[in-house]
């Protein structure tokens, strides 16, 4: 598959590892508060981590919710670990916010960039390829990121929801970032790790979708749209 002449990029479980598999970190987490949870065994630490990720499932599956709650990352894992103890009992909300706090920063400290990101990155601009990073979240987070791991001198363009005023799926996300590098929809790729965000929305546009799945999750059995391209390694895009 030829190179297109544009590639946008997803950041975080894309470039970097920052929220993929949540089941196992909260596991980890829960069992850092088995004590002040009550909870003395597995299956009891296992109660909690179903009901925290299911009010945190039930709050990003309303679209208006969700586009709020991105640029305030850490507020809602208190809003969604605060409703699901509640639910389960419990009645200390300062404990609730404990554990969506000691979350977040266990998560901030475990952000990893994936080994061949940089690589990737470069080989891209080498052989002429305009980039642009294009990421949901709060200015001050992503670009945290952004300079953590040395990234922004490798795009020509860097897009953040909490700067432009929207974030994806929204079209006009694509639209701005294609403009930005000037580039056609047809002449440019996304590549990431959310499918609707990803795939099925830049596909809209006439973009090709690639979709970066590192864990081999597989197509969504939901999916309308099938990404151009499956990749599981970053490299395998200038293989």
């Amino acid at each position: 598959m030829a190179l297109p002449r544009a590639i946008l990029f997803d950041l975080d479980d894309t470039l970097i590892r920052a929220y993929a598999q949540p089941e196992e970190a909260w596991r980890r987490l829960l069992g850092q508060f088995a004590a002040p949870l009550a909870a003395h065994d597995a299956p009891a630490v296992e109660r909690v981590r179903v009901a925290v990720m299911d009010e945190a499932r039930s709050l990003w599956s309303d679209r208006a919710a969700a586009a709020k709650w991105r640029l305030d990352i850490p507020g809602a894992r208190r809003l969604s670990t605060r409703r699901a103890l509640t639910r389960l009992g419990y009645a200390d909300d300062s404990l609730a916010e404990r554990i969506a706090d000691a979350f977040t920063d266990m998560r901030r400290q475990e952000y990893r960039l994936y080994p061949d990101a940089h690589a990737t990155v470069d080989a891209l601009r080498t052989a002429g390829v305009k980039l642009a990073l294009v990421t949901n979240g709060a200015s001050a987070t992503q670009r945290g990121k952004i300079e953590r791991f040395e990234l922004g001198h490798r795009f020509d363009h860097i897009q953040i929801e909490g700067e432009f005023g929207q974030g994806k799926p929204e079209l006009a996300v694509y639209r701005h970032a294609l403009a930005k590098l000037g580039c056609d929809a047809e002449d440019a790729w996304m590549v990431g790790d959310n499918y609707e965000w990803e795939v099925v929305a830049p596909q809209k546009l006439g973009m090709c979708g690639i979709w970066y799945d590192p864990f081999d999750s597989g197509v969504p059995d939901h999916a309308d749209a099938r990404p151009t391209r499956v990749i599981k390694r970053l490299a395998e895009l200038v293989e």
